[in-house]
């Protein structure tokens, strides 16, 4: 009986086969790109050594310096007074401290260069103020490789911020007491323990970080900072050469792969672990004076800077410029947005729920290898997927329009790589482990049991997954659609490299508008895609607030530690 069930479960069924299906075609952009590296690319790679290959490794370098050093202060630093210290205005900044998390870098580049330009408000203020003149006084440069990091470091640091908050809100307060019996005051308790206990949480945190530092395009663009992404543009796009911008996708690979390597490698090195399942209420350091002041001031900030500037000069800019761009034009961006998220995300939600169901009815090495490889695409910058989607689909319109054409005399065009089919497939596959996290995660609640009860009541797969596991799963599936939805209209490098000619999205638009240095007219369509990108922040505090196990609220009954330094 053993025997025989163990052949049933290694034999594959439809559900293997459709998610083998999936995992091969998600995987197609990377194998391709891959692929490429061993094809003959002439004389590009002497002419890219001897020319711009050293600006590309030495500003990307930079740019993963800057941002992990700036989010993991600006992360840690946060998640550790908000979660455990009481100061006033705590509350606001928990919550608050992620809205810059739906500010897109580009967007937030393009704001702050209309604000400090030479022709923005600032120095046109300080001019009049002190009667100064060109040449007569120093402001630094917004448009530099530090200007690019500054602006990714002040949006992307929440994700340091919210694994790290995450963390500290599930560790057991055992673990802190025990340090206070050993002398450690608050800040001991926090370098010798509680980071320590975090240590995995903050470096995945810095991995996605510089994830999406190495996936941007148009803060690099914009700025004039060579990077490997606008290296691979400008091949692609500028020089006509997809073998080129292949073989540059490759080297950016290498980048990506690195940090994956450095993460799991450091969370599989580390010995720290909670060493008790008891949970009580978090101690909260009470903060007074200046240091209760010096708190709120070092969390604020991040929040002034990424996010309440920028949303006030947009308002601002969207207020003067609404009678000239927003029209039917602006309607036609809004609505080719919203379709293409809505298509993508319903298409990934389902893709995960293929691949989450699987999993839970064959659990195994093969159907975890699968659906690792389908979730790989979140981990490759937009760039490299538009590379490796577009050069496959065009061979195929080729191939199909060269046999009809010899064998028919008719001519097809371009089928696929021409299509919006195109520009879905990239986004399905850059965002499928986003919906794919948010559904198994539904899934996880679903027990074992009720599937049992189904089956004896006459419910084979299909209708268990639609009568039992789908009603269950709604929040998470709206959770999972919501935030694709967000991810494709803020994706900018994929949007402009495959989009079909003469379709345009608010990404897109917002680009064209700062690339003719007409920054006010590029507000309304970037304080759009910054309204709805609020919708995920408000999902993820709700997450947050909810890690801590033992307790309704993560926040709720704190218990002060008096006597003890603050």
């Amino acid at each position: 009986m053993n025997g025989n069930s163990k052949r049933l479960r290694a034999r594959p069924d439809a559900w293997m086969i459709g998610a083998a299906v999936v995992a091969v075609l998600a995987a197609l952009p990377v194998a391709v790109v891959v692929g490429h590296l061993f094809v003959p690319a002439g004389d590009f790679w002497s002419h890219l050594v001897a020319t711009l290959l050293p600006d590309y490794l030495a500003n990307t370098l930079w740019i993963m310096l800057g941002v992990a050093a700036g989010v993991t202060v600006g992360g840690v630093g946060c998640a550790w007074l908000v979660s455990l210290c009481r100061f006033p205005g705590r509350r606001t900044l928990e919550w608050a401290l992620l809205l810059p998390f739906a500010v897109p870098a580009y967007v937030i580049a393009y704001t702050y260069t209309g604000l400090l330009d030479f022709s923005g408000p600032v120095q046109g203020l300080l001019r009049e103020i002190f009667g100064w003149q060109r040449g007569d006084y120093w402001f630094p440069e917004i448009r530099s490789l530090g200007g690019a990091i500054t602006m990714m470091v002040l949006v992307l640091y929440p994700y340091v911020y919210m694994l790290s908050r995450a963390a500290f809100l599930e560790q057991s307060v055992c673990s802190l007491e025990a340090s206070r019996t050993l002398g450690c005051g608050p800040w001991g308790s926090m370098v010798r323990v509680a980071l320590p206990l975090a240590r995995p949480s903050i470096v995945a945190g810095v991995a996605l970080a510089l994830m999406e530092a190495l996936n941007d395009f148009g803060t690099v663009q914009f700025f004039a900072v060579d990077t490997f992404v606008t290296g691979i543009y400008r091949t692609w796009l500028g020089q006509g050469n997809p073998t080129g911008a292949a073989q540059l996708a490759v080297l950016l690979l290498v980048f990506v792969l690195a940090l994956l390597w450095l993460e799991r490698r450091s969370r599989g090195r580390a010995s720290y672990h909670h060493l008790t399942i008891r949970y009580r209420p978090l101690p909260a350091y009470e903060l007074k004076g200046w240091r209760a002041a010096g708190a709120f001031a070092f969390c604020a900030l991040p929040i002034l800077f990424g996010f309440v500037l920028p949303a006030i000069a947009l308002v601002v800019w969207t207020v003067r410029t609404a009678d000239t761009v927003i029209d039917s034009r602006f309607a036609s961006l809004v609505v080719n947005t919203v379709m293409l998220g809505a298509l993508a995300a319903a298409v990934a939600v389902v893709v995960a729920l293929l691949f989450g169901y699987g999993l839970r009815r064959r659990p195994g090495r093969a159907m975890t290898a699968l659906t690792r490889v389908a979730s790989l695409g979140y981990a490759v910058p937009g760039a490299v997927i538009a590379i490796g989607v577009v050069i496959p689909f065009a061979w195929f319109d080729n191939a199909i329009d060269g046999f009809l054409r010899a064998t028919f005399g008719i001519s097809t065009g371009l089928l696929l790589s021409g299509t919006l089919f195109t520009l879905l497939f990239a986004y399905v596959v850059r965002f499928l482990a986003v919906s794919f996290g948010a559904v198994d995660s539904g899934l996880s609640r679903v027990t074992g049991h009720m599937d049992d009860a189904a089956r004896t009541l006459g419910h084979r797969t299909g209708g268990i997954l639609w009568r039992v596991h789908m009603p269950m799963l709604k929040g998470s599936m709206l959770t999972a659609a919501l935030l694709v939805f967000v991810d494709v209209m803020k994706e900018l490098p994929a949007t402009l490299m495959i989009r079909p000619f003469n379709f345009e999205t608010l990404a897109v638009r917002t680009y064209e508008y700062a690339a003719d240095e007409q920054l006010m007219e590029a507000a309304p369509s970037a304080l759009a895609i910054v309204l709805v990108g609020i919708v995920p922040v408000i999902l993820l505090n709700r997450a947050i607030a909810r890690a801590r196990p033992g307790q309704g609220s993560a926040q709720s009954g704190e218990t002060p530690l008096a006597g003890l330094p603050a």
